[in-house]
């Protein structure tokens, strides 16, 4: 089996099919794997510069006690009591905590009794919500209304009707809460999918129950986990080749039959699995028979993007927490220039200050923080030069200092990302960091499911069915290996074993078998 990206479907998919017995090569452009779960050094620190918030650890326990192993003792991850620190114009603050009567008082402290009831409220619906999507829909291979409304029932029509798919989260927040800031809190989860909440469907509320479930730090960050990932892959015998950039997926009269590197090796293969945001594919960076499998996704449609800094500096003035975000004194504005395609004059930012969950950490000394805000996914059509990037970094930090952080930062400490580096990173995106975005009620049923209209072509990651997010993404591996299995199964007489080496492979040019 030939797996196209090593992001995380793609890996997920590569240990589910290799301890089914079958023989897998991952195949990944970049030079180490991980795709948007990436690191940036500056000078001995290294930054998580991609997804930082872990959520849906049962996901990762279950995909690794399948696998003969232990979450718990390859990652070791630590609960976060706090799950994210907020912050307002003028010195408000609000924490969320795992637990639930501990933020109902927290909610109370912040805006009175009637929005901490008003929160306990939220809170059931948010978890009614994620028990009816979890299995009958977030865990199934193919999205479709019909097949949702079978696997609810008849006899749960109130419950289909609860999750408020035709209401959007802006107006479903409103009937929860007067106090704007949070409906603005909670607004933002439908950011967790690069989208709007004032177009976003009121579904998404469940982010808001995935979350309080846990949210975990991982001692070393994030690349802990995809380092884990790879071990548990090699231990069953999962190749991977990286550096390696897959030129085309070829299609035969049965369907997908390997792939074609950009060095001219051919390799063959019984099925692939694209870990590619399926616009790449959409659009024919891998080939004109390849392109069937899935539409690429208009720009009108695509998730947000993102201007990012990743940076040592010193801060003071805010007791920072490992998540933390800082709104903007106007979110209906801050969306409008993003659907216009404008930077945010005022934008909101996350900041993720790991050291802050280091009980070693000297106060006052040198910290790494990776800041985030909202972009237009517009990197394939417009530069962004460094006269563009810098009036919005200001505005940035000028947010911070508003909510009371200072940060002392020095250019040579950071690093700056921008719609259009993440449009490079990513072909085929144009800088969407989430495929499509969730825009209207049917947007979830949009997403392609993990069999693709090519046969043997199957398909996995953030723009796929469910969604996307680091568990979201592993469910889609998980969906993607499930249906490829079931395929093979149903088209063999008997099982072969697997063969060492996992491919045939032949070089384009000669004929003759190529280097492994």
């Amino acid at each position: 089996m030939a797996i196209v990206g090593a992001g995380i479907g793609g890996l997920v998919a590569a240990i589910e099919l290799a301890r089914r017995g079958l023989a897998v090569t991952v195949f990944e452009r970049a030079g180490a794997p991980g795709g948007k779960l990436r690191a940036l050094a500056i000078g001995d620190a290294r930054i998580d510069s991609g997804p930082t918030v872990f959520t849906m650890r049962g996901v990762f326990d279950e995909l690794f006690e399948g696998a003969g192993s232990s979450f718990e003792a390859e990652v070791a991850p630590e609960p976060l009591e706090v799950l994210a620190r907020h912050a307002w114009t003028g010195g408000a603050r609000l924490d969320l905590f795992a637990d639930l009567e501990r933020t109902i008082d927290a909610v109370g402290d912040f805006a009175g009794a009637r929005e901490a009831e008003a929160y306990r409220g939220f809170a059931h619906r948010a978890r009614a919500i994620h028990a009816t999507l979890d299995a009958t829909f977030m865990r199934q291979s193919r999205p479709s209304l019909p097949g949702l409304v079978r696997r609810i029932g008849p006899h749960r029509m109130g419950a289909l009707a609860g999750i408020s798919p035709f209401v959007t989260l802006w107006r479903a927040l409103g009937t929860h809460f007067r106090d704007e800031r949070l409906r603005q809190l909670f607004g933002r989860y439908a950011t967790y999918c690069g989208s709007s909440p004032f177009e976003a469907p009121a579904t998404l509320m469940l982010v808001a129950h995935v979350e309080r479930e846990g949210v975990w730090a991982l001692p070393g960050g994030m690349r802990r986990l995809v380092d884990a990932l790879v071990r548990l892959g090699e231990r069953h015998g999962v190749r991977f080749r990286c550096g390696e950039e897959v030129a085309e997926i070829s299609v035969g009269r049965a369907g997908a039959s390997g792939v074609r590197l950009r060095s001219g090796e051919t390799v063959e293969a019984e099925a692939v699995v694209s870990n590619a945001d399926i616009s790449a594919l959409g659009s024919g960076l891998f080939g004109r028979a390849a392109a069937r499998a899935a539409d690429a996704t208009p720009p009108a449609r695509r998730s947000l993007s993102a201007c990012t800094w990743s940076l040592v500096a010193e801060t003071d003035g805010f007791p920072l927490a490992h998540h933390n975000v800082f709104f903007s004194d106007d979110y209906a504005a801050e969306f409008a220039a993003l659907r216009q395609g404008r930077l945010p004059p005022d934008p909101t930012v996350y900041l993720c200050a790991p050291d802050r969950s280091d009980p070693g950490r000297a106060d006052g000394a040198p910290e790494r923080l990776f800041l985030i805000v909202n972009a237009p996914a517009d990197g394939d059509l417009r530069a962004y030069p460094r006269e563009d990037i810098e009036p919005c970094e200001t505005r940035t930090f000028r947010r911070l200092k508003r909510c009371g952080l200072n940060v002392r930062r020095r250019p040579e400490s950071t690093v700056v990302t921008t719609p259009e580096t993440f449009a490079r990173l990513f072909p085929g995106t144009g800088g969407a960091l989430y495929g499509p975005a969730s825009h209207g009620w049917m947007a979830s049923f949009r997403r392609p499911g993990s069999r693709s209209r090519v046969p043997r072509l199957y398909l996995t990651g953030g723009s796929t069915h469910p969604g996307p997010g680091v568990p979201m993404a592993a469910i889609s591996g998980l969906l993607a290996a499930s249906s490829l299995a079931a395929d093979l199964a149903s088209t063999r007489t008997s099982r072969p074993a697997a063969m060492p080496g996992g491919m045939s492979t032949r070089s384009a040019t000669t004929g003759a078998p190529a280097s492994r």
